[in-house]
């Protein structure tokens, strides 16, 4: 099994900046593709950003410039880093990732969400 562990949501004013991490443990064969969705409450989970093995990087429009994704494949960690945070930015931040366990089974993977609130 893979397990996927966020940390660094928290609360913070406009225009300030956050950094999330999610770390990858358990029986990991290869992670694929990592990525960062957010839900806020009464909408839709919806993509944030992803990124693949290789580095090539994918951002929804209303991020772009403003959050980074990056990837440490040696800790199977997945970062998110965050600037000039606006508060339609405030949702629920899960982690995901595309991989194989030693078994061979490809799935796809959350982690259980931190919080992300954007307020003065």
């Amino acid at each position: 099994q893979v397990q996927l562990v966020e940390s660094g949501g928290g609360l913070v004013q406009p225009g300030g900046s956050l950094r999330l991490s999610c770390a990858a443990s358990g029986t990991i064969f290869s992670i694929y593709a990592m990525g960062w969705y957010r839900q806020a409450p009464g909408k839709q989970r919806e993509l944030v950003a992803t990124i693949t093995s290789d580095g090539s990087t994918n951002y929804r429009d209303s991020v772009k410039g403003r959050f980074t994704i990056s990837r440490d494949n040696a800790k199977n960690t997945v970062y998110l880093q965050m600037n000039s945070l606006e508060p339609e930015d405030t949702a629920v931040y899960y982690c995901n990732a595309d991989a194989m366990n030693w078994s061979f089974t490809r799935g796809n993977y959350w982690g259980q969400g931190t919080q992300v609130t954007v307020s003065s």
